[in-house]
């Protein structure tokens, strides 16, 4: 009786297929699409690569952060054509950046389109001013 499986006909599929979804799970943490926390090699990376990076410095345990994020989130589903990198300083851990980024507190946002700051909130989490200051950013 012959079977007709992928495992019997394609045997190197699951290898491969095993090989992309470690590949899809490492890959640079600067993809567009996700926050990831800042590092000082992914913030120059993009400024080289002239992307929109917002930095995001933020601590677990604040509720303006979750609702900065909340707007974060919904700007990435109503504006899927934005390439936005979001790069997450934690506020209690990273207190070197913190005093780079000049954040007076939690809930700080920095948005840059390369080198050049183009704004800059505390506690900012009004939508249509997020959204507004982001898409400026990115040139539409």
């Amino acid at each position: 009786m012959q079977t007709n499986t992928l495992s019997t006909r394609r045997p190197g599929f699951w290898l491969a297929l095993l090989v992309l979804a470690a590949a899809l799970a490492i890959s640079p943490a600067h993809a567009a699409g996700q926050s990831t926390p800042f590092t000082q090699a992914d913030f120059e990376a993009l400024q080289a690569e002239n992307a929109l990076i917002l930095v995001d410095v933020a601590a677990d345990w604040c509720p303006t952060c979750r609702k900065q994020k909340q707007v974060i989130d919904a700007f990435r589903t109503q504006h899927p054509q934005v390439d936005l990198h979001v790069l997450t300083v934690d506020f209690d851990t990273r207190k070197e950046w913190v005093k780079h980024f000049k954040a007076p507190r939690h809930s700080t946002l920095a948005v840059y389109r390369g080198r050049t700051q183009h704004w800059f909130a505390v506690a900012e989490t009004r939508q249509e001013v997020i959204f507004e200051a982001l898409l400026k950013a990115a040139g539409q």
